[in-house]
């Protein structure tokens, strides 16, 4: 191996969001969330999801969603695909956020190898 990883399959992605969530927003959030996950798992590289509620703990976020891609490769064709998606049902994500009060912390990551 030449330790530059030119020579290694590429490495999965993970999506990762975290949100704060009032109590009168839960339903309306988590019928656009299972919506937009129902969609993306019908995407070329999807891997695997979850949607996960807080149920104990002192943490900020109430909510984390996790997506696991095959690749960094997925991000810019399923973002287009979820944009294109979330325009034919009227949905805009950021006034949705602003209009219900959630915070959010939305990022892709990678695994850290040892």
């Amino acid at each position: 191996m030449n330790g530059s990883g030119d020579d290694q399959a590429p490495a999965p992605l993970y999506r990762v969001d975290k949100f704060a969530v009032p109590a009168p927003a839960r339903a309306e959030f988590l019928a656009r969330v299972n919506a937009t996950h129902a969609f993306l798992r019908r995407q070329d590289g999807f891997v695997q999801d979850y949607i996960l509620e807080q149920r104990s703990g002192p943490g900020e976020f109430n909510f984390v969603t996790f997506v696991e891609w095959a690749d960094a490769s997925m991000v810019a064709p399923v973002a287009a695909a979820v944009a294109e998606f979330h325009k034919t049902l009227g949905f805009d994500r950021q006034e949705m956020i602003a209009r219900l009060g959630i915070k959010a912390d939305i990022a892709n990551y990678q695994r850290l190898q040892s």
